[in-house]
């Protein structure tokens, strides 16, 4: 939240001054906010009369007559967009702050809460959207130079490399079972890709939670829940189609236990991966999305090897 400021320097008079006298007193003298006039018992808040209304006051007019003596107070610890909200709510041009003692302090004038309810509202955009866990890094991440970007992503995109380059010693490790039963290669693309899906549907929900104060063990349960039924379905659904489109039951079984596994194994590296680069101050939206791609792949690959090659193989 943002930092309260308010000003001192603002018109202040008494309950039994008269219009014509404060209209007088303010006259010819420098303010940083002339909207309301600050209306003081001693030290003590009484009201406040928008310049508006004490314009149009005949003279001799009371200021207990025309102040609002109920107006909206917040403690000098309070944030800005809670000062800009009781504005709001009271239909006020400020807003006064008083200490826990009842002492006026001055008013938060009407541009500063604007600016205030705009910062917030990027803000609140940028957490919905589950960009980051605060504006300014935000900000950063969509207007800082190409260099900057090259930077923050290539290392990342490196490791995916790596990763896919292991992903190819895996499957080369199993050339003679893929060349025994070439049905098996066919649906190695189908096993990762699924699980790189699963996964990134979980990462961008976990991204988002985090980016708004959801603690993870909130979205654990349910997610690791929603990813094994994924797979329960997925896994339903291939079983029959494959084995009536292929003939090989067999193999069916063991691409459908494969993508069991895979999503569920996904499920739980998405959730991991941005979780772990939050607790660490990185950015869960440059790092965990490749890296956990590269994890989900060799994870599956080596499931689905190690599952195809024991039915199979058997």
């Amino acid at each position: 939240m943002l930092a309260l400021r308010a000003t001192s320097r603002v018109p202040r008079t008494h309950p039994g001054a008269t219009a014509a006298e404060v209209r007088s007193e303010i006259t010819g003298v420098s303010f940083d906010s002339v909207d309301d006039i600050a209306v003081l018992e001693g030290d003590t808040l009484a009201g406040i009369v928008p310049i508006e209304r004490l314009m149009a006051a005949p003279g001799d007019t009371p200021v207990a007559d025309i102040m609002d003596p109920d107006p909206p107070v917040v403690s000098p610890g309070a944030d800005r967009e809670s000062a800009a909200w009781a504005m709001a709510r009271r239909h006020e041009s400020s807003v006064a702050v008083v200490d826990g003692g009842g002492a006026f302090e001055g008013l938060v004038p009407p541009h500063v809460l604007v600016t205030a309810l705009l910062a917030e509202h990027d803000e609140d955009i940028a957490r919905i959207g589950g960009y980051l866990a605060s504006t300014d890094r935000a900000r950063q991440a969509v207007e800082e130079p190409v260099g900057r970007r090259l930077l923050h992503r290539l290392p990342w995109l490196v490791l995916g490399l790596l990763g896919a380059m292991a992903s190819t010693g895996i499957i080369h490790a199993f050339e003679d079972d893929l060349q025994a039963n070439i049905l098996l290669a066919i649906f190695v693309p189908s096993v990762v890709y699924l699980a790189d899906a699963v996964g990134t549907q979980t990462e961008a929900l976990v991204i988002r939670g985090l980016s708004v104060g959801v603690p993870i063990r909130q979205v654990a349960r349910r997610e690791l829940a929603s990813g094994l039924v994924i797979g329960l379905a997925v896994a339903a659904v291939f079983y029959p189609f494959a084995t009536l489109v292929w003939g090989d039951s067999t193999v069916a079984l063991a691409v459908s236990l494969a993508l069991l596994a895979s999503c569920s194994i996904a499920t739980i590296v998405a959730m991991t991966l941005p979780w772990l680069f939050d607790r660490f101050g990185l950015d869960p939206a440059f790092g965990s999305g490749p890296l956990a791609t590269v994890i989900q792949d060799l994870l599956s690959i080596a499931v689905y090897f190690a599952v195809a090659i024991t039915l199979v193989g058997s």
